[in-house]
């Protein structure tokens, strides 16, 4: 049966990605594993993308010691070497070794830092007194229509938050841009972009099944139990309900292509462009 279950999970893990994937989502989970004589925390990296025809699939799993920018670094490779491309956006958490992976394999990239565990860090950071404010002072930046008018109503806050909270004000002010990124998407793209959740809730099925076993053998029964529920997740997700409709993106970003287009024609000219002319020195 381990056999038979490992033939099928090295074909899902080795499947050619034919299609585009604008959108790109990774994560990581820790697992304990028995290695060298004792139980040692072993990662599993998660990507999930949605592709030009909006569906939802789980694109890949890499099972390592730990979690390293090397090791996403080979993760991305090997995703890319399947076929993995058109990536517009990538959402993740603040992992330096991730970020960095990212921008080197996709350059260009719009990287859009999780915004839950971005809430998260701020808070921490804020005065219990202060949390229920601070909640709404979130809520106001980063549910604005677009990255001006967040920097706007940050700059408006800023003298009420230096004063009651200034730790979480240098927390905002480090991961403002990486954090409202996802506000350069048409809005109908944002709720489901700007977070990891949808890719959460797919590890906390597998914490489910986990569970059960606790400690796992050894990395290859931790690579087939994880590998079959990521199969099985696929198969639905990918022969399921379109999750995005992407006309409103593939609009966007003809538009996108056009103002580039003007922009490096001016340029060639020696003119400023409109957009470079707006940026103070």
């Amino acid at each position: 049966m381990s056999k038979d279950l490992e033939e099928q999970v090295q074909a899902w893990a080795s499947r050619p990605l034919n299609q585009e994937y604008p959108f790109l989502m990774l994560d990581a989970m820790q697992l304990k594993v028995r290695r060298q004589k004792a139980v040692r925390s072993t990662t599993a990296m998660l990507a999930v993308g949605i592709s030009e025809d909006g569906q939802r699939e789980i694109l890949g799993l890499e099972m390592a010691l730990s979690e390293t920018e090397e090791g996403w670094r080979r993760f991305i490779r090997q995703l890319k070497e399947r076929g993995l491309s058109g990536v517009e956006l990538a959402t993740s958490d603040a992992h330096k070794g991730l970020k960095q992976a990212l921008q080197e394999s996709f350059p260009g990239l719009i990287w859009q830092r999780c915004q839950s565990h971005f809430r998260r860090n701020v808070l921490d950071q804020t005065p219990s007194d202060y949390r229920d404010q601070m909640h709404e002072v979130l809520d106001q930046i980063l549910e604005a229509s677009s990255q001006k008018e967040a920097r706007t109503r940050l700059d408006d806050l800023r003298e009420q938050l230096e004063e009651k909270a200034s730790s979480a004000l240098r927390a905002l002010e480090d991961g403002f841009y990486d954090a409202t990124a996802v506000l350069a998407l048409p809005e109908k793209y944002r709720r489901r972009l700007r977070t990891t959740n949808m890719l959460e809730r797919f590890i906390q099925e597998i914490r489910r099944r986990e569970r059960v076993i606790r400690i796992f053998p050894n990395m290859d029964s931790a690579y087939r139990l994880v590998g079959a529920l990521c199969a099985e997740t696929h198969e639905e997700w990918s022969t399921g309900r379109r999750y995005l409709n992407m006309d409103e993106y593939f609009e966007w970003r003809a538009d996108r292509s056009v103002e580039d287009a003007l922009d490096e024609e001016t340029s060639l000219n020696g003119e400023p462009t409109a957009r470079s002319a707006t940026v103070p020195a």
